[in-house]
């Protein structure tokens, strides 16, 4: 399979952007959702999408294809977007999120929506669901990838460390996780809640190879996915530093707005800053 667009960190910037526009619009039409975390995820689910993953939207289903699992399943908004713009369901569809019999649920459901491969919202399952997804590959001497996208509160849930383990054990180096590492969760910052940190010293103790990444750079992002694996033999950890509500100011690095959604004054201001004041 070759159906990235490989699109060039430019081109991915301008469709990241168009994005954070589609969100903001959908949770406030929905009003519901989780603001924050879809804003600092987009830049890495943009250029997954736009640059690295071997997925088909016309296919979703192909047996060849590159998982891409969202563990922080929350932040479904930020993957329907994704998933709209690269053409795996209309983006017209997005009008329904969190509608009554709408597809779109709060948490993304893999036999509803096409490119979903596997639905999360309880934290800490994605990444061993993407162990499994990883082993069966490497039992069938498969080429394909799993990638698994996870907020940085949710590695308080030890089932994520047993994975990890696993994951080394059986070197599966066609396994990427990538940390949304914003340093906020539910009501206040990761390291007041519970430390995570040295983060990447517990990665690397677990048998990985990690490098750490600006989330918002698609130069950097683009430059780090295309030289996995980091190391033969060894499954990759991407720390990504984001800004949960990156893009928009009264948004950016605000614990209040995990829960919660623009009113229609405050998608106006957003829109204004993100380059689209008519909208």
């Amino acid at each position: 399979m070759q159906h990235s667009e490989r699109l060039n960190d430019h081109e991915i910037q301008a469709r990241a952007s168009a994005i954070r526009r589609l969100t903001l619009r959908m949770l406030t039409h929905a009003q519901l959702g989780h603001t924050g975390g879809d804003l600092s995820v987009i830049d890495i689910l943009t250029t997954l999408y736009f640059g690295v993953l071997d997925v088909d939207p016309q296919a979703p289903d192909a047996p060849q294809r590159d998982r891409l699992i969202l563990s922080k399943g929350h932040c479904a908004g930020a993957l329907y977007t994704t998933l709209a713009v690269r053409g795996f369901f209309p983006i017209t569809e997005l009008d329904t999120f969190a509608q009554p019999l709408s597809r779109l649920n709060g948490h993304p459901n893999r036999v509803k929506v096409p490119g979903v491969e596997t639905s999360t919202g309880p934290l800490g399952h994605g990444l061993p669901f993407a162990v499994g997804t990883a082993l069966a590959a490497q039992m069938d001497a498969a080429s394909w990838r799993t990638f698994v996208i996870t907020g940085d509160g949710e590695l308080q849930e030890g089932s994520n460390w047993e994975a990890a383990m696993a994951a080394a054990h059986y070197h599966l180096d066609h396994l990427t996780v990538i940390v949304d590492r914003n340093g906020l969760q539910l009501g206040d910052t990761t390291e007041h809640t519970m430390h995570l940190e040295p983060l990447a010293q517990k990665w690397e103790a677990f048998g990985w190879s990690v490098c750490e990444v600006d989330g918002h750079a698609i130069a950097d992002l683009l430059d780090t996915f295309r030289r996995l694996p980091l190391q033969a033999g060894k499954p990759s950890c991407i720390i990504a530093h984001t800004h949960k509500g990156q893009g928009v100011s009264f948004i950016c690095d605000q614990v209040g707005w995990h829960h919660r959604v623009p009113t229609e004054a405050e998608l106006a201001r957003a829109l204004a800053e993100l380059g689209e004041a008519n909208s």
